[in-house]
């Protein structure tokens, strides 16, 4: 089965370009950043969440990978290992054959446990794909925020300015300070846009290298049951 290492290597070197261009225009992300830190913050910490359970999807192959091994390899202590979360449903249909160190699949047990463990992926990976949506969303309702903020204000330096002064000066002086709150607005609109898109780009990435971990994993795992069922099919159509 194919080693999830090399999943992990490409996902951090991914993290690490995409933290090298923050780091390079850190001025410019850091001030759309401050136009509405408070949400901001939330949608950097819905990324952050999003990054450690797509490295979760991940790491939780290497023990069943160790599970697998144990009866790949024949070696002695299956029964003695921790039973996998991921294949539980193969581990459950095993039950007293892998206490023996050993077991037999027929091919109707082989489809209903992949259809177990590939059902399991995916819910691993429906969580991935909400955070996914919701920092989308998240960017879009900081857009619309900033934006009804925007009109406010604009309609309230509208009310405000006063044509009826003589003094053009005076008025264009309230007009430029009046237009400060409603560029505010703006700010806070798209850094919101600007940070929940691309933080769904960088996520979305992640989801693929681990759905591409997972589904090779998957496609081992049914290669290798296939011809343990092959052969236990075989041993049962024997002529007595």
């Amino acid at each position: 089965m194919s080693n999830p290492k090399h999943t992990l290597f490409w996902m951090t070197l991914f993290l690490a370009v995409v933290a090298v261009v923050c780091a390079l225009i850190y001025k410019p992300l850091q001030t759309a950043f401050m136009a509405n830190w408070v949400f901001n913050l939330l949608i950097l910490c819905v990324l952050l969440i999003g990054i450690a359970i797509t490295y979760r999807q991940v790491f939780v192959l290497f023990p069943e990978l160790r599970w697998v091994a144990q009866f790949r390899t024949g070696h002695a202590g299956l029964s003695v290992l921790q039973e996998p979360r991921l294949l539980k449903p193969l581990a459950r249909q095993l039950d007293d054959d892998s206490k023996r160190d050993r077991f037999s699949l027929s091919t109707m047990s082989l489809r209903t446990v992949l259809d177990a463990i590939h059902s399991r992926m995916d819910e691993q990976r429906e969580i991935t794909r909400y955070f996914i949506s919701l920092l989308i969303f998240l960017g879009l309702l900081g857009t619309f925020w900033g934006l009804l903020g925007t009109i406010n204000s604009v309609g309230e330096v509208i009310v405000n300015l006063d044509m009826g002064q003589e003094d053009f000066g005076e008025v264009f002086a309230g007009l430029q300070s009046g237009l400060l709150k409603p560029l505010e607005g703006m700010g806070t609109a798209f850094s919101s846009s600007l940070l929940g898109l691309g933080g769904s780009l960088v996520l979305g990435f992640l989801d693929i290298q681990a759905g591409h971990a997972q589904n090779r994993f998957y496609d081992g795992l049914e290669e290798w049951l296939t011809g343990v069922t092959n052969l236990v099919d075989r041993v049962e159509d024997a002529p007595q």
